[in-house]
Formats: C-alpha cells, sequence, structure tokens
C-alpha cells in the first residue's frame, strides 16, 4: 500500500489541512541544502550534483558523524525501477571513494558556496569533533520523493529487508494551511538504520595517508602533575599513571616529528624524537652541553618515581614514561594554537594523519 498521511489543525475542531501538489519536489534538493535538518539526521553536505566517473550526477551527498556516506537522489518524474537502479548504480561508485577522493569533493562543493573549504574544519563545525581516521567505511541510499507508489514500496523493501541493501525512502508531503505551506517527512522504514562497508577501495584507502614521520602527542599538563614548563624547557614529553597512558607514548621511534597538544588548550610545540623512551627514574636529559639525570634537576611537575601498586599482585606500571624531544618550535601554554577542526585525541601518542592539522600547525609555528 503507497504510504500516506496526513494533517490536522486542532486550536477547536478538528479540521485537516489540505495537501497541496507537490510542485515543491523540484526545490527539496534547494530546501535541503539550504537546511540539511530538514532531513531529521545530523548529516554535513559535502557535495551536490557530484559527477561520477559514469557521466552521472547524484543529487545530494553527505556525511555523518561517523564518517559514512549518504547518497541523496530525488525522485521526480522517474519510475521506482529508473530511480532505484540509478541510485545503486551512485552506490558502487561511491563505495570505491577513497578518504582523498572524499575530501576533494567536499573541497569542490566548499568552493562553490563560500564556505570552509577543509572537511576536517567543516566536520567539526557540524559535529563538535574531528573526522574520523577512516572516511566512507559506509554508506546509505535514500530516495527523496513527494509520493511514494505501490512500486517504490515494494522494490524498497525488497531490497532493504531481504537483501540488506542499504535503501529508504524519505517522503515528504506538503501541506497548505491559511495561506501558510508546511512541509512534513517520514521514513518508508522506520527501522533502516542501515549502512554497509564501504569495500570498493582497500581499507587504508579509506584513511588519509600517513606521512611515516608525524605523530599527535597529548601532554596532560595538569597541576600537581606533569608540567609543560618543565618540558619544554628541558626537551621532553611524558605520560603515565597506567599502561593505557604510557603505551602509546613509548612506540615513539626516534627521529619522529611531534605534533604537541595541550587538551583543551592547543597545540604548543613541534619537535624530534632525540631518544629512546625510559622510566623517570632512568631518564638523562642533556642541560647545557652535559648530560643531567632528571630526577635531579629543579623541576616544577611532580612525575611518577615508581609502577607504585596499589594493591598486593598488582603489576600495573604506573610509572611517568620520558620521551627526550628536540623543539624545532614550541611556546608557553598561554600562547598555545588552535582551532575549529583541528585534530585531538585521548591517546598520549599516534601516527598523524590529519594533513589539515599538520599544515595548520606548521605554518602557524613557522616549520618547513
Amino acid at each position: 500500500m503507497p504510504l500516506e498521511f496526513g494533517l490536522w489543525r486542532v486550536d477547536g475542531q478538528p479540521v485537516r489541512v489540505a495537501t497541496r501538489p507537490m510542485s515543491v519536489e523540484s526545490k527539496l534538493e534547494d530546501l535541503i541544502e539550504a537546511d540539511p535538518e530538514i532531513l531529521g539526521r545530523p548529516l554535513l553536505l559535502i557535495g551536490r550534483q557530484v559527477q561520477t566517473d559514469h557521466g552521472k550526477f547524484i543529487d545530494l551527498l553527505g556525511i555523518d558523524a561517523e564518517g559514512g556516506l549518504h547518497i541523496l537522489e530525488l525522485k521526480r518524474d522517474r519510475t521506482p525501477r529508473e530511480v532505484v537502479a540509478q541510485l545503486l548504480d551512485y552506490g558502487s561508485w561511491v563505495q570505491a571513494l577513497s578518504n582523498e577522493q572524499v575530501r576533494e569533493i567536499h573541497g569542490a562543493y566548499a568552493r562553490k558556496r563560500g564556505l570552509a573549504e577543509e572537511l576536517d574544519e567543516a566536520f567539526a563545525l557540524r559535529f563538535g569533533s574531528s573526522p574520523p581516521e577512516a572516511l566512507n567505511s559506509t554508506h546509505t541510499l535514500t530516495v527523496v520523493a513527494s509520493e511514494v507508489d505501490a512500486a517504490t514500496e515494494r522494490i524498497v523493501t525488497y531490497l532493504a529487508s531481504g537483501y540488506q541493501v542499504p535503501l529508504n525512502v524519505l517522503f515528504f508531503r506538503c501541506f497548505e494551511d491559511e495561506g501558510r505551506v508546511y512541509l512534513a517527512r517520514t521514513w518508508l522504514i522506520d527501522d533502516a538504520e542501515v549502512a554497509v562497508p564501504s569495500t570498493g577501495t582497500k581499507v587504508r584507502g579509506k584513511q588519509e595517508q600517513w606521512n611515516g614521520t608525524d605523530w599527535y602527542v597529548s601532554f596532560g599538563d595538569e597541576s600537581g602533575g606533569r608540567s609543560w614548563e618543565d618540558a619544554l624547557q628541558y626537551g621532553f614529553v611524558s605520560a603515565g599513571g597506567g599502561e593505557w597512558f604510557s603505551r602509546t607514548l613509548r612506540s615513539l621511534p626516534v627521529g619522529a616529528r611531534v605534533f604537541t597538544h595541550i587538551p583543551k588548550v592547543g597545540y604548543v610545540g613541534v619537535g624530534t624524537v632525540s631518544g629512546e623512551p625510559q622510566p623517570f627514574t632512568s631518564t638523562a636529559l642533556t642541560v647545557g652541553d652535559e648530560g643531567r639525570c632528571m630526577a635531579d634537576l629543579p623541576l616544577k611537575g611532580g612525575y611518577r618515581p615508581d609502577s607504585g601498586p596499589t594493591q598486593e599482585g598488582d603489576t600495573t606500571d604506573r610509572r611517568e614514561w620520558i620521551v627526550p624531544v628536540e623543539w624545532e618550535q614550541a611556546v608557553p601554554r598561554e600562547k598555545a594554537y588552535w582551532r575549529t577542526g583541528l585534530f585531538a585525541n585521548q591517546n598520549s601518542a599516534c601516527k598523524l594523519r590529519a594533513r589539515f592539522t599538520i599544515d595548520e600547525v606548521s605554518r602557524h609555528f613557522g616549520i618547513g
């Protein structure tokens, strides 16, 4: 049975609000672009009339907070077979898009509309966080229509329910009441929050490429604990208090370039790892022209000198681990650099793939 719903004004006796012909369907693309919230799902639009390699054009392309892509195609005057076939064709193309290609599509769209050109910045403005490392790990297909005939309902339901094709219909109906026009929406399949993996490209193609050199380091500058003033003066980064905190920091190789970030403050330094990770009590740092035991230095912060088991049999390594760094550029905490879209992560250290962050922080600190 074709999908249908009504609207009543109930400020007195119930009065059914009249529907009006959806000449608006031709305008739906404009309305969705102007306010994607109309879709009822948080999306960032990254493209309109996106040309595929097959010479066709996707009406609207969006991305969700998990990095999945959403293909939105208006039914217009096409038959159910035509619009569904077109969406499946688009899905076969979209699933192979790499991280870089997704970014290029967004960049071209943003330049046309005068928006933030970098996906990282636009994503953070929309969702409040940096984009995930992998983009286009899943994709979904949506028919946008002003009416749904029985044939469309049968085809979509069959593919979505019987074969787990990530396909649904977003149905809009237009109402007019006392000179005002209203737009209502509903989904054909209520529980079709289904997305399939985009398997057309190897998983690593969904991530930004790593240059093999740059790492992100989160330095927890905290009252009574480690101090960025110490790290800035003596040249090191550190982490401790548990295996989860120190393990990633200990993976930093000699020669790695580290972009150092104080959580909720900003980036404070870029430098090169100059020595192997060592526990605090075993660390020697170069001060002037001589090596000095870190424990003998006049430090402002506090650092865990041993594992400090809390109970018998507890072998958790809570020591502070130190990694020596030669700073290329570094600034006091109050001069930290931050802008919307820069990468931030809870790990003490991880590979830095975010090109936007590398470029912006390098530019800010005058690093080539």
